[in-house]
């Protein structure tokens, strides 16, 4: 399943909308906000159709699963959007990480706790916010709108140098940034995997830290990082990945890649891809195949710590404080 969909549920009294990008979507904020009746809505009208009063507009199936026969359920279900509630404690098990993985649907995900078994990104974790239209002429027709919001923002960068950067893994994006923090005389560790970056920043000395990781997948991080920034000023960031940003440095200008980047929604099919940042290395290991600037993973090549290529890359990077 790939592409964008926007979901409008409503009945008599409530509409809630959304707009779905990836095959994980994460809900969380606030009780009363909207998201059980969202579920409820979506499984009356997948049970009783237009004669449960509700209405479903969107151009895929929308389900919701649970129970404790979720899994047969689930492996009827095809090129679907599924809705989850987090009172099924499947949701938490590797069980159903590893169904979606291998699923063609998209997921949207009630769940207040991180779920660290899911590559859920940064980006789509929303909350649901209230908006009463309603009016006190004809108050028995009131009806309550609700739509999303996205819990985590974007950080912005002017340049300030930090006194530590903290790269997610040990590959080809750490030993790219290595190479800029040792130009500007910065330590650079690497965590060597997204579940040490808080133990880290927690053990280090300094005040002022610059994390990097793949955002594509860092959504189950952000909870329990974030609230290191009470105490420390940490900036967080979070391009979908390495590879992503190689792809966007200009390095590539046909109109195939920058389509791609633009609208990715519309190339990554999830059934193949479970997180972004998995497509993204496909493409740019494809795209450089034989060429001079050749890409692995595991194994920078020096093309990418030097010349054109190099200045490309750094040249796409906000101002990290960095370079």
């Amino acid at each position: 399943m790939k592409g964008a969909y926007q979901i409008v549920v409503r009945n008599n009294k409530v509409q809630i909308k959304l707009y779905i990008k990836r095959n994980l979507t994460i809900l969380q904020g606030k009780s009363a906000t909207g998201k059980t009746t969202l579920l409820e809505l979506i499984a009356a009208y997948d049970e009783l159709g237009a004669s449960s009063g509700v209405t479903v507009n969107c151009d895929a199936p929308c389900k919701v699963l649970s129970g404790r026969n979720w899994l047969r359920d689930l492996s009827s279900i095809e090129n679907s959007i599924v809705f989850v509630d987090e009172d099924n404690a499947f949701m938490r098990s590797y069980e159903f990480a590893h169904a979606a993985r291998h699923s063609s649907n998209y997921y949207v995900l009630v769940a207040r706790e991180s779920l660290p078994q899911l590559p859920y990104s940064v980006d789509e974790i929303y909350g649901l916010k209230n908006t009463n239209r309603s009016t006190t002429k004809y108050p028995v027709y009131s009806r309550t709108y609700a739509s999303t919001y996205r819990i985590y923002g974007t950080t912005e960068f002017i340049g300030e140098k930090p006194q530590a950067v903290i790269v997610e893994d040990s590959n080809s994006g750490y030993q790219f940034f290595s190479a800029l923090c040792e130009k500007s005389g910065i330590p650079c560790i690497s965590a060597n995997g997204k579940s040490h970056i808080y133990d880290i920043v927690l053990e280090r000395e300094e005040s002022d830290v610059l994390v990097i990781a793949d955002g594509a997948a860092f959504g189950p991080e952000m909870e329990l990082l974030t609230s290191l920034q009470r105490f420390k000023s940490i900036k967080l960031f979070l391009p979908e990945s390495f590879e992503w940003l190689v792809l966007k440095s200009g390095l590539f200008t046909d109109k195939e890649t920058q389509d791609m980047l633009l609208n990715p929604f519309d190339y990554i099919e999830s059934s193949e891809f479970f997180s972004w940042e998995q497509f993204f290395t496909h493409e740019l290991i494809n795209k450089t195949k034989g060429s001079h600037f050749s890409y692995q993973k595991s194994q920078l090549n020096h093309a990418y710590l030097e010349g054109k290529t190099h200045n490309a890359i750094k040249e796409s990077l906000p101002h990290l404080g960095i370079v």
